[in-house]
C-alpha cells in the first residue's frame, strides 16, 4: 500500500517562494510516476507536474516559476515554487501513479496573500 505525506505548504506573499515535499512509503519504484496537482474549492484537480521514466513535465501555466524533481532513493518528489502569484493559492496534492493505480496524499494548503 502506497502512502504519501506532503509538507511545506503555508502562507507566502506574492513574489515569494515555497517548497513542497512529498514522501512516499510502500514500494513505489522507478517505474512509477510521481508529481503534483492543485485544486481550488469547487474545481477539479489540475496537473502541475509529473516525473516518471519518460522525464519530467511541468504544466505551461507555471513553467519557469515552478520546478519539480524527484529523489528516487527516498521516494520523494519536490515542488519548488517561486515568484508566487495570487492564482497559485490552492490545495496541493502529491500523487503516485503505479501499475494502473493512482494514490494521493491528503494535500497541503498554499495561501498567497499580501
Amino acid at each position: 500500500q502506497v502512502q504519501l505525506v506532503e509538507s511545506g505548504g503555508g502562507l507566502a506573499q506574492p513574489g515569494e517562494s515555497l517548497r513542497l515535499s512529498c514522501v512516499g512509503s510502500g514500494i513505489i519504484g522507478r517505474g512509477a510516476s510521481m508529481g503534483w496537482y492543485r485544486q481550488l474549492p469547487g474545481q477539479d484537480r489540475d496537473l502541475i507536474c509529473g516525473t516518471g521514466p519518460g522525464g519530467t513535465h511541468v504544466t505551461e501555466s507555471v513553467r519557469g516559476r515552478f520546478k519539480c524533481y524527484r529523489d528516487n532513493a527516498r521516494d520523494t518528489v519536490v515542488l519548488e515554487m517561486s515568484d508566487l502569484k495570487f492564482d497559485d493559492a490552492a490545495v496541493y496534492f502529491c500523487y503516485v501513479w503505479k501499475d494502473g493505480n493512482t494514490y494521493w496524499g491528503r494535500g497541503t494548503q498554499v495561501t498567497v496573500s499580501a
